[in-house]
This record gives structure tokens, sequence and C-alpha cells, in this order.
């Protein structure tokens, strides 16, 4: 199948087989730019853009911003790749939850973090074990805390 080889081939596609969720789906885990193809329906459709996310992080960018927005979509894109955190809304930086799949991933994208979660232990705490050296991006709070730094 072309979208196998090539997924930006479903720009070729019809309007039809634009919008079926097995050939986009398929196009969007060779090429997540295919999806700049898909139809509004399936970029709009919560199930849809969890499978898509799920096979390729990059699907996130062409989802609708109300999915960009929703928090299982992020915090399954985020759990894959840590950095994307960086392009999050500021709510999304001030769920413990999303906050805590990405450092667990990347320990750096505790910098992108509200000040609330730089300030939370066990974030900063899985950070650090991911990468010591995202200490730095700790509260200064934690950091001049003695039980915190023992």
């Amino acid at each position: 199948a072309a979208v196998e080889k090539l997924g930006v081939a479903l720009q070729h596609a019809s309007k039809k087989l634009r919008a079926d969720n097995e050939v986009v789906l398929v196009a969007a885990r060779q090429d997540a730019h295919a999806l700049e193809y898909a139809s509004y329906e399936l970029l709009t459709d919560r199930d849809f853009m969890l499978a898509a996310v799920q096979q390729n992080v990059g699907a996130l960018g062409y989802a609708s911003p109300e999915l960009r927005a929703d928090r299982d979509v992020v915090l399954t894109a985020v759990g894959r790749d840590g950095g994307l955190i960086q392009r999050a809304s500021p709510w999304v930086r001030a769920n413990r939850d999303i906050m805590l799949a990405a450092v667990e991933k990347l320990g750096s994208t505790l910098q992108y973090a509200s000040d609330e979660i730089r300030a939370d232990r066990v974030v900063v705490l899985a950070a650090a074990r991911q990468d010591v050296s995202a200490l730095k991006y700790a509260s200064r709070t934690l950091l001049t805390d003695r039980n915190f730094v023992l």
C-alpha cells in the first residue's frame, strides 16, 4: 500500500479514504505529516487521535486544539516523548500527572514545569533519577530544604 511506504501519499487518496480510520492510521504511523491530509472529523475524534499519538507522537501536532488540551491525549504523547512538554500549554505544565510522565522520560523537562510542580518532591526526585542535572530546575525552597537534600 502506498501510505505504508510513504505516509504523505495520503494527500492523493480520495476524500473517503482520507476519512478512513485504518488508512489514515497506517499513513500516520509511517509519517505524522500525513495527518495534514486527514479529514477534519478524524482530527477531532478523541479515540482516533489517542491511537494516532500512541503510534507516532508527532500526531499530537495535528490534533484539534481541544484534543491538544485533552489530558489523556497529552499524557499519552508525553509518556512516549517527554520533550513534547516544552510546547505544551501552561495548564499542562502545571498538571502533576503529565509532568511526572514527562520527567520520567526526560528529566530536563522539569525546566518547563510550573513553579508549583518544580516544588513537588515526587516530581523533582523522578526528574533527578532520570537526569541528576535536572535538580538545577527544582525550586529554591526544595534545594534549601535539609530533609529534601538529605
